[in-house]
Parts: structure tokens; sequence; C-alpha cells
């Protein structure tokens, strides 16, 4: 629409920017080139981002260098329809060098996978010490369950009138803080 307005020579760069709040008259310029060279596949945003090789960035950049063609006659020649593509290409150069334009893996990292702990006891031998003091105490857990068992199984209302009890008293100090 912009570049509509522009073609039809009714208003320049400023006063479009100034008309649809638009900072700069930079991008306008750049539609109405893309619209003079591509015509309005231009200026229609792309369906899909399109994946340039590491072979052909090199390649623009060798030609800009060479050249000393601006941005804009670089990507023209290439048939880029955004020439702020190559001064990113040239920082990315700059900064990492050829390893920067090499493919980057997408998104978060997978968590690494944890191996499971074995207990250190289960697979170490015990001492004959370890070894009893180990079945003392099962055989202590064993004797409180069997007691508990027997005094619910000689009569169940008052073992759980017991514990109604202990809950009773339990819930009623932390409802009185």
């Amino acid at each position: 629409m912009i570049v509509k307005e522009y073609m039809q020579g009714e208003l320049g760069y400023r006063l479009l920017a100034k008309k649809y709040l638009i900072p700069s008259v930079t991008p306008i310029k750049r539609w109405v080139r893309a619209y003079h060279h591509y015509g309005v596949k231009g200026v229609q945003k792309p369906r899909s981002k399109p994946v340039y090789s590491v072979q052909f960035k090199l390649h623009v950049l060798h030609f800009r260098n060479q050249t000393g063609a601006s941005l804009q006659e670089t990507a023209t020649a290439f048939d880029l329809h955004d020439p702020s593509l190559i001064s990113s290409w040239c920082r990315t150069f700059q900064k990492e060098g050829v390893e920067g334009f090499q493919k980057k893996t997408k998104g978060r990292s997978s968590m690494p996978k944890k191996p499971k702990k074995h207990s250190t006891k289960s697979t170490q031998a015990f001492t004959r010490e370890e070894q009893l003091e180990r079945e003392n105490e099962l055989l202590r857990l064993e004797n409180s369950y069997l007691k508990k068992l027997n005094a619910f199984q000689e009569n169940p209302n008052a073992y759980l009138e017991k514990h109604k009890q202990r809950w009773y008293s339990n819930s009623n100090k932390k409802d009185s803080k």
C-alpha cells in the first residue's frame, strides 16, 4: 500500500513515513527498490525463511569486498530481498569466521540422562556387625507392627478412638496458631 502510494507520486519518502508513523524513511526506500526489482513478490513476506549455504554466504561477502558494492547493490546482484542479511553475515564472519555459518542446533538442549544411582550398601558386602544391626532393626519394625495389628484385632473401636484423639489434638494445635 505504501509502495503504491509512492509510485503514484503524490507523496515522497518523508511524508509517507510521517503519515504511517514510520520512524525512518529507510524501510520505505528498501520496499520501493525491492518492488522495482522483483515486483509484488519483492515486498511480500516470504512464506518460509530461505536457507543459504555456507559457500553462498562466503561468495556474497567475497563479491562485496572485491567490488566495493553497497549492501543494496550486492543484494540485487544475488537476488536477496533483504540487504541487512548481508551485513549480519559480515558481522558473523568477523566475529566467528567460517564456523559462524555452520548450522547450529535450534531450541533448548535436552536434559542429560542421569544414571540411576544404585545404593552402595547393597552392592558392597556388609560386615558381620552391620548385618546384625540391620537384622535387629528389621525385627524391631516387625515387632512393633505386630503389636499394633494385635491391638487393632482385639478392640478395633478403642484403637481407632485412640488415634482419633491424637489426630484431633494435632489439628487443634495447628488451628490455634
